[in-house]
């Protein structure tokens, strides 16, 4: 609304349908008096003259004038009427409508609603502009529903006629009935140069408010022209001596001159602003700032930048503006401390509201919000309605129609325009849309970017964005159980994939369910251990090729009704497996996919009498079998070798190694390390003669002893490695030969405790430093003696990774995870230093020892400590991003990606002869 103090002469009528008026002087006619006439006036903007008497305007039936009034003038504050329109008998005679202007055939002057005035646009916003009225000193509010036809065709400067009346809910006066009419009609010319003056006079505040005035030359005569608020451009405030620029207008009803548009061209004082930088052009020579008092951006060249440091993409900044080629340029710019420019006000307060318009619902938009949620103002019951954009969000996941969210209200600084930010989505958004949700189990992420879910109800993984999580602060890791919607990939509609997902408890999914626990029943077939045997041996061992066979089968009555149920050695207990005719006990569980039953938790209660026990108590006693082979005797050794899901046991005379799966572990395969001491015990031999560990425990360190040192450090060269790392050798024990002076040194064998780093891959060859035990028989405290090297990272993935260093042509260095040092969770381009091995199996090389030196991350916080350069803000990332293509006032981000080639580069002899022109 207008600040004119005009505005408080306007009050709404005291009686409806009934409208007086005072102190009316016409300024084109100089008519000054009352209207006289009879009792009865014709209705809408046609009015009889006749007698003295205060006049009284009301809807009427006759279309053709009236009669005269009662005693007492009737006098007009607002509208100018011109004498020629009316008769002193009888009404309208002439045709013409209000103020002496030709009305439109059945437009809305003619519906006899009220006094009909005439305006020109002057601001025109989402859903409502404004309208300076020329017959008087105002500007008045409308709504785009007021208008009488296409609003896309409406323009600033657009002459219209409109009724004037007020509004319900603040009694202020706004325009209604809005029409657009010809220019030729309009009383208010503007010309349509623009003319250079300047400031003499400001505005000044208050009441009554005076009128500021400008001056400029015309063939060497100087005038001086008015100027209100709503007639200056911009959120500017004009100075004494300021240089503006403007466009003449005639009153006329006065006939006088008076400046509109003005702008502001060049102050008398530089006035500093303040912005940021939100575009660059691609050699960052130039580029646009976002200015923080009024919502547009001004150009700027870097060779306004005040000072050493170069402009970036989020600088803050301050400047002050000139005027070139009739163009605004921002000069002067010196850098602000990062948050010193603020363009919005976030209220803390947490508001509740239900989501009106998604963002996958406008589709292609140049407006950086298209969203729209819709709440209720706290302790009123006005229900609002703000937008919100995608970097509004908590987060890049799918928001639907009727969510319910959780967010704040931010208000623009600069235009008070409210939006909605920190949006996040709330738990009863499922409810009140009823939609599907499923349940499983994270398996992977890749790239820290996307993954794979093992569902609860689906055959298949389903892939998934991890930018889909509803919640991202906490994060996502592998097993972590969720819950998510299913929905077509829009980029590959035949591709399922998961959306909205939550992180549930530990526990919640379960991918089966418990028919009945507790049940008992009878052993008809053994499982097969996949440990012991392969599925082929195990098919063969049943008599049959099917490999269905490798399950066990369990006999139970159920009901009354006897049934079977199969099982596998993973719901048994390792050191206590059932065997045929054993009574058990278990639980029979149900998959939620499949609908398949299979036992679980299945412990023997009663073992059967079996043939071979009492054949093996008559048999003669026989000769003891080495104490070290001997099954169910207590055995101790040392941890030599870890894989996958298995390791091998070094004994305590090092001469062997003893295979053990991770399921005969008593405890966490994660825990046991290289060189751990363990206890375990041995199991029956098998069709090759081969035993396993079974029911290995580990030992607190230092249990087993350990033979003295001898002092003396020699040097020596690996002669043969442990068979853990050349499993084609027939001897476990590796071989270290001592340099001496005489021709051939001494050789020492040794094993895993003979190595100072447990982790080191001795290969034939290898330098190395050594002591020798007691005895003089085994080395110990190997150290291995290798040139190191230095590469940066150049890929990394979950478990592994490469390295900028080319051992082989063409190819990059392969590194595990493992081989870092500390467990130091490396990035691409660390620093990092280390060894090369060449494995004997295979013959590729790899890296071992891996140390990093330096961190890509470090570096770079170094290298931007000189320029103090601040990362992008969310707001600028969102403008690029939804930059139009089409939008010629911006510098469009162009990167040459290839130098083009010229026709003599390759020694050519250039461009063939140019064709003569036609």
């Amino acid at each position: 609304m207008s600040h004119n103090p005009q505005w408080n002469s306007f009050q709404p009528p005291s009686q409806p349908g009934m409208k007086s008026y005072s102190n009316y002087h016409s300024a084109n006619s100089g008519y000054h008096g009352s209207y006289h006439g009879s009792s009865h006036s014709p209705p809408g903007p046609r009015y009889g003259g006749g007698g003295g008497g205060s006049a009284h305007y009301a809807s009427q039936t006759s279309d053709s004038g009236g009669g005269g009034g009662g005693g007492g003038g009737a006098e007009f504050d607002i509208g100018v009427f011109s004498v020629g329109t009316f008769s002193a008998g009888g009404g309208h005679k002439n045709g013409y409508g209000v103020n002496g202007f030709p009305g439109k055939e059945g437009s809305p002057s003619h519906a006899g609603h009220g006094l009909r005035e005439t305006g020109i646009i002057e601001k025109l916003l989402h859903s409502y502009g404004f309208i300076q009225c020329c017959d008087r000193q105002a500007r008045l509010f409308f709504h785009f529903s007021q208008f009488d036809g296409t609003i896309e065709h409406l323009r600033v400067g657009d002459p219209v006629e409109f009724e004037m009346t007020y509004d319900k809910r603040t009694g202020k006066p706004i325009a209604s009935s809005v029409s657009k009419i010809t220019p030729e009609v309009t009383p208010q010319v503007l010309s349509e140069e623009r003319v250079t003056g300047t400031v003499t006079t400001e505005l000044t505040a208050g009441a009554p408010a005076q009128h500021g005035r400008i001056s400029y030359e015309n063939r060497g005569e100087c005038f001086f022209l008015p100027y209100d608020q709503e007639d200056i451009e911009g959120n500017v405030t004009l100075r004494v001596g300021d240089l503006v620029s403007f466009q003449m207008a005639t009153n006329p009803r006065t006939g006088n001159l008076a400046a509109r548009c003005v702008r502001l061209e060049n102050p008398a004082n530089p006035i500093h602003y303040q912005g940021m930088v939100c575009s660059l052009q691609p050699d960052e020579r130039s580029g646009f700032i976002e200015r923080a008092d009024v919502v547009r951006e001004i150009v700027f060249s870097s060779d306004s930048v005040q000072g050493d440091r170069p402009i970036t993409l989020g600088d803050e900044v301050e400047f002050t503006i000139q005027t070139v080629q009739g163009k605004e340029v921002a000069t002067n710019i010196v850098h602000l401390e990062a948050g010193t420019v603020v363009f919005e006000d976030v209220d803390p307060t947490d508001v509740k509201g239900q989501v009106l318009k998604a963002l996958d619902e406008v589709g292609d938009t140049n407006d950086p919000m298209p969203g729209r949620i819709r709440y209720r103002v706290k302790d009123t019951s006005e229900v609002q309605e703000v937008p919100f954009g995608e970097r509004d969000l908590k987060g890049s996941f799918t928001l639907r129609h009727g969510d319910w969210v959780q967010f704040n209200v931010a208000t623009d600084r600069r235009d008070k325009l409210q939006r909605a930010t920190g949006v996040s989505l709330l738990d009863q958004s499922f409810l009140v849309s009823g939609e599907k949700r499923e349940h499983g189990v994270l398996l992977s992420v890749k790239e820290h970017s996307y993954g794979f879910i093992r569902c609860v109800e689906r055959d298949q993984n389903l892939f998934f964005h991890l930018s889909e999580m509803v919640d991202p602060e906490r994060g996502l890791q592998n097993k972590d159980e969720v819950e998510f919607t299913v929905v077509p990939d829009p980029k590959i509609p035949s591709r399922q994939t998961a959306i909205r997902i939550l992180r549930l408890p530990p526990g919640t999914v379960r991918f089966e369910t418990v028919v009945q626990a507790g049940l008992t029943g009878t052993v008809t077939r053994e499982p097969s251990s996949k440990f012991s045997r392969s599925p082929g041996r195990a098919a063969a061992a049943n008599g049959s090729g099917d490999k269905s066979n490798e399950t066990g089968l369990i006999t139970y009555e159920l009901d009354g009704a006897t049934a079977t149920v199969t099982f596998s050695h993973t719901a048994t207990d390792p050191r206590h497996s059932p065997r045929h005719g054993d009574t058990v006990r278990f639980s029979l569980m149900q998959s939620r996919r499949t609908k398949e039953l299979w036992a679980a938790e299945v412990a023997v209660t009663q073992r059967a009498e079996r043939p071979e026990r009492a054949e093996r108590a008559e048999r003669p006693a026989r000769e003891p079998r080495d104490a070290a082979l001997e099954p169910g005797s207590i055995h101790q050794g040392y941890v030599t070798a870890l894989k996958d899901s298995y390791g091998f046991i070094e004994t305590l005379q090092h001469d062997r190694e003893i295979f053990f799966h991770y399921s005969m572990l008593r405890g966490d395969p994660e825990k046991i390390q290289l060189g751990d001491e363990v206890q375990y015990t041995l199991s029956r031999p098998g069709s090759q003669g081969r035993v396993s560990a079974e029911n290995v425990t580990p030992l607190p360190a230092g249990t087993l002893s350990k033979p003295a040192v001898l002092p003396e450090v020699l040097d020596g060269i690996v002669l043969r490695p442990l068979r853990s790392s050349d499993p084609d050798q027939p001897l476990y024990a590796g071989l270290v030969q001592a340099n001496t002076t005489e021709e051939v040194g001494q050789a020492y064998e040794f094993g895993i405790t003979s190595l100072a780093n447990k982790k080191d891959y001795l290969q034939v060859g290898d330098s190395v430093t050594f002591q020798v035990e007691e005895g003089g028989q085994r080395a110990t405290n190997i150290k291995i003696q290798r040139k190191r090297y230095r590469a940066t990272v150049d890929a990394f993935k979950n478990q592994y990774g490469f390295l900028s260093y080319e051992h082989e042509a063409g190819k990059k260095l392969f590194f595990h995870v493992s081989e870092v040092k500390d467990g130091v969770a490396l990035r691409e381009g660390d620093e990092v230093e280390f060894s090369v091995v060449t494995s004997h199996r295979s013959g590729k090389s790899s890296a071992c020892q891996v140390v990093r030196i330096s961190s890509a991350a470090e570096e770079k916080k170094r290298h931007n400590s000189f320029t103090s350069q601040t990362e992008r803000p969310d707001r600028v990332i969102q403008r690029i991003r939804t930059m139009a293509l089409n939008d010629q006032r911006r510098p469009r981000q162009v990167q040459i990606v290839r130098q083009p080639r010229g026709p003599d580069q390759d020694g050519g002899r250039g461009f063939s002869a140019r064709r003569p022109a036609a």
